[in-house]
């Protein structure tokens, strides 16, 4: 059983209860983007029951952190739950854990380093972005304070995934990505790229609206 085949990289991952996913490729991301469309749909709702008049930056926002608290508290808190039998089950959540893990296997191995990021990421960031989500619904002065942690935390999380995979790959020649394009480029590299891109804009937008409350209160005690 420990030898057998399955299309992940390393090809000599352990994998003993793997089992190939059972629906199409397509079934999985529909139904998965179904399922976030209407967690955001639902969020905007009742944010917009509590603060009607919003502007199109916040919606953006509480869309941006209702999809960071979904995946962080449930996909990838399902993963942490799991990660021994992952590879072997054939749930929607599952499934696409397996597809991705084309992308990096670590998620099959249950490997240290992705428990420890992932069980933080599960506790901490997700119930963070919920904490978000309400501060901008009710206007609360926690907002901004909030969000710079919250950036910061999905950056330092980005950068450490993707430099322990890639230096174990240059140091060691291991490599967990498939080398198919869609895999290592679409999977690997742009999946994640939006956790770079949309906290590096927020925090600067949160540290000039800090910034510039600091500099009124200072005027006006001067």
């Amino acid at each position: 059983m420990d030898t057998i085949w399955h299309p992940y990289y390393p090809v000599n991952a352990r994998l003993p209860h793997y089992v190939a996913n059972e629906a199409p490729l397509l079934k999985l991301l529909v139904a998965f983007a179904a399922i976030i469309a209407a967690v955001i749909v639902t969020v905007l709702t009742v944010v917009r029951r509590i603060r009607p008049k919003m502007a199109t930056s916040d919606r953006l926002a509480v869309s941006w952190f209702a999809l960071c608290g979904f995946l962080h508290c449930f996909f990838e808190g399902y993963f942490v739950w799991n990660h021994r039998r992952l590879a072997g089950m054939q749930t929607l959540f599952a499934q696409l854990w397996k597809e991705y893990a084309l992308s990096d296997s670590r998620y099959l191995t249950s490997d240290t380093f992705m428990l420890c990021v992932e069980s933080f990421t599960v506790v901490v960031l997700g119930p963070l972005c919920w904490a978000i989500v309400v501060a901008i619904a009710w206007r609360s002065r926690a907002r901004h304070p909030l969000q710079v942690i919250m950036c910061v935390g999905h950056l330092y999380s980005v950068v450490l995934y993707y430099s322990t995979s890639l230096t174990e790959l240059y140091l060691n020649g291991v490599s967990h990505s498939r080398p198919e394009f869609l895999y290592f480029w679409v999977y690997y590299v742009a999946f994640n790229a939006p956790w770079v891109v949309v906290p590096a804009v927020i925090l600067f937008q949160s540290v000039v609206y800090i910034k510039n409350g600091l500099q009124d209160r200072h005027a006006k005690a001067a």
